[in-house]
């Protein structure tokens, strides 16, 4: 069981940020040879994302819902997302193409998504929790004076470029 960091804690991190959150959905579950290798390949790109500290992939959270597995990943740029999902050596380019040779064999058996978020701002709250999401992703510190709601922790996180410019 991880352990339980009790108080009131928040994110830190400098510089850009990307979520990205890909999905699978099973659509035919009996269609097990469609949709396992699917299911299989996340684990290990994570495992060869995690051994590179160059590869801009900061953190991860597996999870299961009502529409099936899906990964939240905290990236620290675009350019680096796109050059692993496009890299040749890596392991995503060979999956994406089993995922589509699959695909066109049994059409609607299992399906895919992602979305990428560019993070402009971004505030965060942990009560009483093990270090997760963002803060596991970054660093995860005490809230401090002025940080109580989601709009002050905003306030203070606002790009420096904003705040040159003199946006509220």
């Amino acid at each position: 069981m991880r352990k339980v960091i009790t108080g009131r804690r928040t994110h830190r991190h400098e510089g850009d940020l990307v979520v990205f959150i890909v999905g699978m959905t099973v659509n035919q579950p009996w269609r097990v040879r469609t949709w396992f290798p699917v299911f299989a390949a996340m684990p290990k790109m994570l495992e060869e994302l995690t051994a590179d500290p160059d590869s801009g992939l900061l953190g991860y959270r597996l999870v299961f819902g009502r529409g099936g597995p899906m990964c939240i990943q905290y990236w620290s740029s675009a350019e680096q997302l796109y050059a692993y999902a496009s890299d040749r050596e890596g392991l995503h380019r060979p999956a994406w193409a089993e995922f589509n040779r699959g695909a066109k064999k049994v059409p609607g058996a299992v399906g895919i998504w992602h979305e990428t978020y560019q993070v402009a701002q971004s505030e965060s709250v942990y009560v009483d929790t093990p270090v997760a999401g963002l803060s596991e992703a970054t660093e995860s510190v005490e809230l401090g004076r002025g940080q109580d709601s989601a709009r002050d922790r905003l306030r203070r996180r606002r790009p420096a470029r904003a705040a040159a410019a003199g946006s509220p």
